[in-house]
């Protein structure tokens, strides 16, 4: 990943895994001169049912509640992705626990890798048609919900180790769900510094609508590219924060600081 973020032409790349910093380290000693590595965390959260993803940058990890929730998380991901692979063996598909392991490797085990285990056994030729109903979507017959803290709980969190948070794609239809208005206010109450706006996922219409809320509550707008490598078409600096708004972030962020080679 750094070096696809040096051969994009990068000056910073955030490295936001899916509840976990374990590839922080590594990533720090793979910096080439000239980029910058902001620590950080997509967590994962719910409110109402529905999935609320939230970017999280210069916190300390070992703080130990955020530690402890975060880990928390990281084993429902596990039991989660155990309990879809027998759905899905009942349901006549192919998938084995061992295939699923095997391409995490050492990674959060997520839907991701379910669904290219699903690709691989020939039961659906694509991501997006595993993430259907039809599967392993939700409210499909392989779907298995995960434990999730409820987004201005992570906020506090995140806060109390000296972080700062980023409501993540918050108007993706592609998601399925768009976060409501209301709870991004109730959301910047609660200590939210900043909203993705500029995403793969939003056009231009959904921007605009993003931009106006940022600025009327005060928030500051970042975006990023979403990069999951060639699941999502190796799109690494397709999208980007501007300098001004992430100086704003690293100086309100007490937990950690960026990195340089």
């Amino acid at each position: 990943m750094i070096r696809r973020a040096a051969a994009a032409g990068l000056a910073v790349i955030a490295l936001t895994d899916h509840d976990t910093v374990a590839g922080m380290a590594e990533a720090a000693a793979a910096l080439p001169p000239g980029l910058t590595l902001v620590p950080g965390m997509e967590l994962s959260c719910r409110r109402d049912g529905h999935s609320v993803h939230m970017l999280t940058y210069l916190f300390d990890p070992t703080r130990d509640e955020l530690a402890a929730q975060t880990q928390a998380i990281r084993n429902s991901r596990v039991e989660r992705a155990k309990a879809m692979v027998e759905r899905l063996a009942d349901l006549g598909a192919p998938v084995t626990w061992d295939q699923v392991t095997a391409i995490a490797g050492d990674g959060v085990i997520g839907r991701p890798h379910i669904a290219r285990a699903m690709i691989d056994a020939g039961v659906v030729s694509s991501v997006q048609e595993a993430f259907t109903n039809r599967w392993i979507g939700p409210g499909g017959p392989a779907y298995v919900a995960k434990y999730a803290l409820d987004p201005a709980v992570a906020v506090a969190l995140v806060r109390a180790a000296g972080g700062v948070c980023v409501l993540a794609h918050p108007r993706a239809r592609t998601r399925g769900w768009m976060v409501p208005e209301e709870l991004v206010v109730e959301l910047a109450d609660a200590g939210l510094a900043g909203l993705e706006i500029a995403h793969p996922d939003h056009d231009q219409s959904q921007r605009a609508v993003l931009r106006a809320l940022a600025d009327r509550l005060g928030l500051v707008a970042t975006g990023g590219s979403d990069d999951h490598g060639e699941l999502t078409g190796d799109r690494i600096g397709s999208e980007w924060t501007e300098p001004d708004s992430l100086a704003v972030l690293v100086g309100a962020a007490t937990g950690a600081s960026v990195i340089t080679a």
